[in-house]
């Protein structure tokens, strides 16, 4: 693809290239559906940014607040193409969240889904954000989304057309996203309209998606990486449909014949067991196994009859799924393998809210298993302060960068250095440029003796064990005064692995496969405290945990179990 320099170019030619292409499906009710043309939701979109230009918000903050929809990017793609600014929002933000984000952020304009309504009211009615308008993007008795875009029809019939007259500066801000917040107060990222078609571009050149081909909305759009991901669709001329929520995710693949997706591990992870499972209810597990062994060794051979021989998998996938991309966290390396042998490339990716978001991908043609891809075209990766290892922090220069944290000069100058953004992720890179993601710089746990336990190391470790759901690897400080960082895992085990077994007994069963893992490390790096439950962790919208939440809530529990034991001590 030729090089995008902002996104009124990439609408102008995805329209002029695939007028006629179906953009999106709308599921309307049960079997009934909407087709829009590019040609169609172009008009729509213009008519839109018609009337809000006409009721004074050519220059103002416009705030998405909802699941992801048609009409939740249709504002979206209205907002850029007037020369807004966009501020995609959390659609599960609490009360107090939502208010502190519209008043950090000062939004004029809200968008909004029905779930979401009640929480936009009371902000408006609060008086302490600067929200002047509040939209629905569902049908209701309220003036709404298509209302507006009647009101830019009518403008147009009457022969105003403003919308023609803006001018789209693609280095100016043009986004400002909240990070996903996993550690603490979520920061402010403000993207520009380069930032982002440079990512589509790069994105676009380095994985092939066909016009003809469709794709189905999983990843939140408030997240940068559901949002570019959108915009490399629709640069594409393909069809996006939208999940009726994820446990319709098969259902739904089969129902719209999706060939593509972007996704995160936890999601194809969960899909994948669900396959295994019912392998192992018909005592197949054994021939499919064997079964890759074979087919591997005829594509290797470039005889490649993997859909065909799993076809039953295949089915099970939609039938027509091709190709996933995951990021936001690293998956499963067995799933990955098991993926591509049933026949679906599934590839890797590494990213940042900063960096719009993609920065490094595997290729069709190019992947290497544990590495997250080669960077971009146009993306410069490096290692600042490599260890003997090679290992160090990641650096990133390019037109996907950020330009800044938003009101916030000093953790801007701290992660933009000599036009390099310092991501606080730690890896390496190979002969042949593959990097690798070793742990992020704030969760490595530091031990009294100077040596560093890279808790991802061991959490994809206990990530193997079959009943373990989710598990995380902190490092807690010991109760006893001069004694070392006790290394912690807190591991979410699946209830029907362990029907009928009383805590006692799940635990000393977790306990013996951490003992195996501890027998495969060194000392320092050995699991010394194991905290069992079924409770799932708290996440982020793309099932990141929030280890700082997470941590918070084992250093209380530990204070209480101290305070108890304390207590005990007292009574003998």
């Amino acid at each position: 693809m030729e090089k995008l320099n902002d996104l009124k170019q990439l609408m102008d030619r995805a329209v002029e290239n695939y007028p006629d292409n179906v953009a999106f499906t709308i599921k309307i009710a049960k079997e009934k559906y909407r087709d829009v043309t590019y040609r169609e939701y172009a008009d729509e979109v213009s008519f839109l940014g018609e009337a809000l230009i006409d009721r004074g918000y050519s220059d103002s903050k416009i705030a998405l607040y909802g699941k992801n929809s048609y009409g939740w990017f249709e504002a979206n793609v209205a907002a850029q193409l007037m020369g807004a600014v966009s501020v995609p929002l959390d659609k599960d933000l609490k009360y107090d969240e939502l208010e502190l984000s519209l008043e950090r952020c000062q939004a004029a304009v809200i968008f909004y889904d029905k779930k979401q309504a009640a929480f936009v009211k009371q902000a408006v009615e609060s008086g302490k954000t600067n929200i002047k308008d509040a939209f629905p993007v569902y049908d209701c008795q309220e003036t709404g989304i298509d209302d507006l875009i009647e009101e830019g029809r009518s403008l147009r019939r009457q022969g105003v057309n403003k919308m023609a007259d803006v001018v789209i500066d693609p280095d100016r801000v043009s986004f400002l996203i909240f990070t996903s917040g996993t550690t603490a107060l979520s920061k402010i990222v403000m993207l520009s309209q380069r930032n982002i078609a440079a990512d589509v571009t790069a994105m676009r050149n380095a994985v092939y998606f066909g016009d003809d081909e469709t794709s189905i909305a999983l990843l939140p759009y408030h997240h940068t990486y559901g949002s570019t991901g959108q915009w490399y669709f629709l640069a594409g001329g393909s069809r996006t449909t939208f999940c009726d929520g994820l446990k319709h995710i098969q259902q739904n693949l089969k129902e719209y014949g999706v060939s593509g997706m972007f996704g995160v591990p936890l999601l194809i992870e969960s899909i994948y067991k669900r396959i295994m499972k019912t392998l192992d209810k018909n005592h197949l597990t054994g021939y499919v196994n064997a079964m890759r062994k074979v087919t591997r060794g005829l594509n290797f051979a470039k005889i490649d009859v993997r859909r065909r021989v799993f076809r039953g998998i295949v089915d099970a996938l939609g039938g027509k799924l091709r190709l996933v991309v995951l990021g936001a966290s690293a998956a499963d390396p067995e799933v990955i393998k098991a993926l591509n042998d049933f026949g679906v490339v599934c590839l890797q990716g590494y990213g940042l809210t900063e960096t719009s978001p993609v920065v490094t991908s595997e290729r069709v043609e190019s992947r290497r298993e544990g590495s997250v891809g080669q960077p971009l075209e146009g993306i410069h990766v490096d290692i600042s302060d490599p260890d003997q290892n090679g290992v160090g922090e990641i650096i990133i220069r390019g037109d996907t960068v950020m330009k800044g944290y938003y009101n916030d000069e000093e953790d801007t100058e701290e992660v933009l250095r000599d036009g390099w953004f310092y991501t606080g992720d730690l890896g390496y890179i190979d002969k042949d440029g593959f990097l690798y993601i070793t742990g992020r710089k704030k969760n490595v746990i530091v031990l009294r003796n100077g040596k560093n336990v890279f808790p991802e190391e061991l959490e994809e470790e206990i990530g193997k064990i079959p009943y373990v759901a989710e598990n995380i690897v902190v490092g807690l400080d010991n109760e006893v005064e001069g004694r070392d960082i006790v290394v912690t895992a807190k591991i979410v085990y699946d209830k029907e692995a362990f029907a009928g077994k009383s805590h006692d007994e799940i635990e000393q069963a977790v306990q013996a496969d951490i003992d195996k893992i501890n027998d495969t490390v060194p000392a320092y790096k050995r699991i010394k405290r194991v905290i069992v439950t079924d409770e799932p962790m708290v996440k982020t919208s793309t099932q990141k945990v929030k280890r700082f939440i997470e941590i918070q809530k084992i250093e209380e529990e530990e204070r209480k179990a101290r305070e108890k034991r304390a207590e005990q001590a007292e009574e003998k």
